[in-house]
């Protein structure tokens, strides 16, 4: 509620604190993005079963150097989800291939630590996914964070550790090793106005 109320208000532009983070890494393809659309519950197919990824918002931007796809998950207090190790304890066959899958597209020559959050593989991969379907240049997977304390950072840090991400500013981070379009990661954090909103248009 608190990112749908923050990006309705937003509307026609990016939220301000989104374009404050891709802008602080004063790359070409990242500066001056004008926002084309922007859907909630953007769903993505993954292999290894029917559940599909479903990422709060997706927005596709862009500028004179081509179309940014940003796959948007929004957190105030609720976790990314299991750990690798909780989503593989009496995985299937088609859940363990999921996994593998991901980590293949992430580029990992080996398994992920068993630390490490379910959600921000699918939730990168879906961003990377979506961005080749629109022959994006740049794929981001951003964490709007509405959390007062950054909660659950430290989950996003260990995860752009384990993939050995270079900082291009202090909050957005290249994944090295994918194909396709670049993928950043970035962790952006929202008004807490939009703590306490009512938004008619979700009812």
């Amino acid at each position: 509620m608190s990112a749908a109320a923050c990006w309705e208000e937003s509307e026609p532009l990016l939220p301000s604190e989104v374009t404050a983070l891709l802008e602080s890494s004063a790359d070409p393809a990242l500066v001056a993005l004008e926002l084309l659309v922007a859907m909630p519950e953007w769903e993505v197919k993954l292999p290894g079963g029917d559940t599909v990824s479903q990422t709060d918002v997706l927005a596709i931007a862009r500028n004179r150097h081509g179309l940014v796809v940003l796959g948007v998950e929004a957190k105030v207090d609720e976790p990314f989800g299991p750990t690798l190790k909780e989503k593989k304890a009496g995985a299937s066959q088609g859940q363990l291939d999921r996994i593998a899958y991901l980590e293949k597209e992430l580029g990992r020559q080996s398994g992920f630590s068993e630390e490490i959050r379910y959600q921000l593989l699918h939730r990168s991969v879906s961003a990377l996914l979506t961005a080749r379907a629109f022959h994006a240049s740049v794929a981001v997977m951003l964490i709007h964070s509405f959390s007062p304390v950054s909660r659950w950072r430290n989950d996003f840090d260990s995860f752009c550790a384990a993939l050995d991400c270079t900082n291009i500013s202090q909050d957005l981070l290249e994944v090295p090793g994918t194909e396709g379009p670049r993928l950043l990661l970035g962790w952006c954090t929202g008004d807490t106005k939009f703590l306490d909103v009512e938004l008619p248009s979700a009812y």
